[in-house]
């Protein structure tokens, strides 16, 4: 009878995730995915008629969310896409499937699984990241645009209904929490950040709110976008062909470009001058080198996480609030399912008692020309009550909703079209 669509749902919902509990820094930057990769592995996927799928990378997370029922053919896409070996993938790769995988997404977002637990930052990337591939694709996914609605909402929830939050533990306050701690006279300190992606609008955020006057520079590739952050948080740029000079002068040194390798070296370093660097940036861009340097040192994204530990103990407090807000919004999300590999079978028994209805309105005005109002509210209402207690059985009971369907089929249709032929 009615068939529903499996294409996308929970049963073929998984996660390949690549992370800081299996991976370090460097291991994760050979699996980063960039910008530039997303319409190579969207087309790559669609010519092979593998369903859908998206990537979210961020400094502390690789991670491939896919409908596919076969996630291994769209690793292995992924992995010829960055040109790496699928082992070598599958070798650092956790793999979740069906409900814990939805459970997985809905964690991540909720700031749960992240190296500094309640950074909220993830969600705006998960946005930006499943907003990207839906531009390439040029149409969206039903059940991903539910998913990610729904992370969206508990990470809303969460970060209003608990203190998981509280003290601010992004790996941006984190290098910002590491200058404050590390650095005597601050105010006096000459800043420079280079790369003013999200991260480092973000450390530029909270070096201007943490630090008195700071006095910091920006650099970066592209003039423009370092002409707008100078005009928003009013703090002077610099040409980056300008670089190299004014990091002579530069005491604390902020990287978080998003290049492939490395782009600042001990060659950057020639006057033996104390400078303390901060990489931010998956994979690495500054090299390890610089250390050669014994005026230098260097700090990346995994050290400045062990800084923060307090602030993380107490955030483990709220944890059990922020995974009930999960499991209620995961139960709707799967109740939504249901309705909705269901809506089929629903639709079809309100239309036959709408089409019932219609005849019997037709019957009744030509015999009393005319039908009340009153009547015909009533008429809707009791439709619309049969088909709630219908609904609710079947959703109740979805291993006899095909069944129930079908018998409701032959009472309410056929046995009286059968009736109608005979008296014919």
């Amino acid at each position: 009878m009615l068939q529903y669509s499996n294409i996308h749902q929970t049963a073929n919902f998984s996660v390949l995730s690549i992370s800081f509990e299996k991976a370090d820094v460097e291991t994760r930057g050979k699996f980063a995915f960039f910008d530039e990769n997303i319409k190579n592995f969207v087309t790559r996927i669609h010519d092979e008629n593998l369903g859908d799928a998206f990537v979210v990378s961020t400094c502390n997370r690789t991670e491939i969310y896919t409908t596919s029922p076969n996630y291994l053919l769209i690793a292995e896409e992924y992995c010829k896409t960055i040109g790496v070996n699928l082992m070598d993938f599958l070798q650092f790769a956790n793999i979740l499937t069906k409900e814990e995988a939805l459970t997985h997404l809905f964690r991540v977002a909720a700031g749960l699984e992240s190296q500094i637990i309640g950074d909220f930052e993830i969600i705006g990337q998960i946005k930006k990241a499943y907003n990207r591939f839906k531009k390439e694709r040029q149409n969206s996914n039903p059940f991903l645009e539910r998913a990610i609605n729904s992370a969206i909402q508990i990470s809303k929830r969460i970060k209003n209904e608990t203190g998981i939050s509280n003290g601010a533990a992004s790996v941006s306050y984190a290098a910002v929490h590491y200058i404050l701690n590390s650095q005597k006279r601050i105010a006096e300190k000459n800043i420079l950040l280079l790369g003013v992606g999200e991260i480092g609008q973000n450390t530029v955020e909270n070096l201007v709110k943490h630090v008195y006057q700071p006095k910091i520079k920006i650099a970066n590739r592209t003039q423009e976008t370092a002409a707008k952050i100078s005009e928003k948080y009013n703090i002077p740029h610099i040409d980056y062909a300008d670089f190299d000079k004014e990091l002579s002068g530069t005491d604390i040194l902020i990287v978080a470009t998003g290049a492939r390798h490395p782009i600042v070296n001990k060659s950057h370093f020639p006057n033996g001058k104390e400078t303390l660097v901060i990489d931010l940036s998956i994979p690495n861009n500054v090299d390890k080198n610089v250390m050669e340097n014994e005026n230098v040192t260097l700090i990346d994204v995994d050290e400045l996480s062990k800084q923060i530990q307090e602030t993380i103990q107490q955030r483990e407090k709220e944890v059990p609030k922020a995974e009930g807000i999960i499991k209620d919004l995961t139960k709707d999300f799967l109740e939504w399912e249901k309705k909705r590999k269901l809506a089929p079978n629903i639709h079809h028994f309100k239309a036959v008692l709408k089409n019932m209805e219609r005849n019997e309105m037709h019957n009744f005005y030509r015999k009393n020309k005319y039908i009340n109002i009153t009547d015909m509210e009533l008429s809707d209402k009791m439709i619309q009550k049969i088909t709630n207690r219908f609904a609710k059985y079947i959703i109740d009971n979805p291993l006899k909703a095909e069944e129930i369907s079908k018998l409701m089929h032959e009472i309410l249709v056929e046995q009286p079209n059968n009736e109608f032929n005979e008296k014919h």
